[in-house]
Formats: structure tokens, sequence, C-alpha cells
């Protein structure tokens, strides 16, 4: 595993309402990979899009992005700090890096609906150190080219979480699968989601259901029920 350096720092705020916000920015490099991204509240307030030189304002999330210009020069200055201690630290340090392994699910942004479109998420966390591949397949099928990730987000312990998220039409029989790769995982880490409104019929009045694996469970308001076939 190549060497990567992640300075992180968070400031605590509190407003005349006396609620607190907790402020984080992040900074990771390595000789592949880069990221500049600041939060609020455990949500990406926005990150640097490297490839087009600009900052992308990001909340709401899912939303669709604003671009902030200015951010990206500022960032390229501390972009230039990182590799530097980067270089310095690969040169003084030859201690193992920790390896965290991740969690994962999956589930639907909005109530499903047969024939309307929706947002599936693949919700990835806990893991050290910042890097993970995520692949989807509908029906066995790669469908991962059309997928998006967000920016790698620090947690409270030190860990970090992902989203992975695909655009789809939920139509019954179909089944999706997001599968996580980490340094940390002996293989690879799969999570299903599929056969919409099939096996817990008899129990449907106005929730939504998901049967995953031969299960099948309430996803909305109400008592979780369980029906195994």
């Amino acid at each position: 595993m190549k060497p990567c350096l992640i300075l992180i720092w968070a400031a605590f705020l509190s407003t005349e309402a006396k609620t607190q916000h907790r402020v984080v920015g992040l900074i990771l490099c390595s000789d592949t990979e880069r990221e500049v991204m600041y939060g609020d509240n455990e949500e990406e307030m926005y990150h640097i899009d490297f490839s087009k030189m600009k900052g992308v304002m990001t909340l709401p999330r899912f939303s669709e992005p604003i671009s902030y210009p200015i951010a990206y020069e500022s960032s390229m200055g501390r972009m230039e700090v990182c590799k530097s201690s980067l270089k310095i630290w690969t040169k003084n340090y030859s201690n193992p890096e920790p390896l965290d392994a991740p969690q994962s699910s999956i589930y639907s942004k909005d109530e499903l609906e047969v024939g309307f479109e929706n947002t599936l998420i693949c919700y990835i966390t806990g893991f050290y150190p910042p890097h993970v591949k995520v692949s989807w397949t509908k029906n066995n099928v790669n469908v991962t080219d059309e997928v998006s990730l967000s920016r790698y987000y620090p947690t409270k312990d030190g860990s970090f979480n992902v989203v992975s998220f695909l655009k789809f039409i939920p139509e019954q029989g179909d089944i999706y699968t997001c599968t996580v790769e980490h340094a940390a995982l002996d293989s690879p880490l799969t999570r299903t989601w599929g056969e919409i409104y099939t096996c817990c019929t008899r129990y449907w009045v106005n929730y939504s259901v998901l049967c995953i694996r031969n299960s099948c469970l309430w996803m909305r308001r109400g008592q979780v029920r369980c029906e195994f076939s």
C-alpha cells in the first residue's frame, strides 16, 4: 500500500441560539490521490474538484452542486504542505499503518414506488485508511460506471465514511449489489438489495417493503416485521 498523509482539524462553534456546530477540515494526499473537504455536523459543506480546478458546494446532500472557485487556489497551497509533510513522514517513520475494516448498508433514498426514479445509497463507514473500491451490479451486470461516490468524511473516532449512490427505476424482480473492497478486508464485502413487493404481501398495508436474501422487512415507519422464505 502506498503511504498517504491525512490532516484533520476540528472546531466547535456556538451560536446565540446555543446551537453547537462541529466544523471539520480534511486534507488527504498520496502519490496518486488528493482530497480537500470541509464539513459541518457530519455533513460535507464543500470539496475541491481537482479535475475541474474549482471548489464545489455540496449542502444539502444529493442537491445540485454549486461552484466555489476561490476555494481551489487556497486549497492548492494546503496540498503542497501535505505533500512536503508526506515526504518527511515516509523518510522518518516506518511503523505499520493501522487497518480498520468497513461496514456497509444499502437502502433507497426515497419511498419506493415501482416505475419511478429513485436513488440507491450504499453507506460505507468505520474504515481506515481512507481508500475503498466500490462496485455495483444490477441483475449480475456491472453498472459501476453509472455510480457516484462522495468524498471521504472523517468520523469522531478517527475512521472514515463514504457514500456511493446509484439512480435507478425500481422494477419487480431486479436485484442490485454494492461491493466494497478495502485493505482490512480478507474478502470483498457485498450487500444485496432487491425483490420489491414479493414475499411480504400479506403484511403490506401502506408501507414500503424490501426483501433481501430471502427475508422481508418494513422499511418505513411502524413495527419491523420479518418473514423468511
